[in-house]
């Protein structure tokens, strides 16, 4: 099983993954709890991102510095350099937070769980 990790879905409402990494100004940082199975909310973070500037990812990845795992809608390839040099671990998804959030647990579990 998946032990207690830290997860931020990039959402500009938190109810739907909707944010490409790059511009997200807005994250919702969970923690999952292994021994009871669910997602406790944590907080909402805000970067301050300027519209008319490129790669601003950095300050994003300070802003969840705290989390193993980003979900977004997508994230170009500076991003996931600049994400695994940081030890954060970024994945493309779209949906609601709450089915991304357990889709992505149900996977880790899942490879786990893989018997080669």
């Amino acid at each position: 099983m998946v032990t207690n990790m830290r997860i931020a879905v990039a959402s500009t409402n938190g109810e739907n993954v909707d944010l490409h990494f790059g511009k997200a100004k807005s994250l919702y940082v969970y923690e999952y709890d292994e021994d009871e199975d669910k997602f406790d909310f944590i907080d909402q973070r805000n970067v301050e991102i300027e519209a008319d500037m490129k790669h601003q990812n950095p300050k994003i990845i300070k802003a969840i510095e705290d989390c193993e795992v980003a979900i977004c809608e997508q994230f170009g390839p500076k991003a996931a350099i600049y994400a695994e040099d940081s030890g954060l671990k970024l994945v493309k998804d779209e949906g609601t937070v709450e089915e991304v959030l357990r889709k992505y647990i149900d996977h880790v579990n899942f490879m786990k769980n893989i018997k080669i």
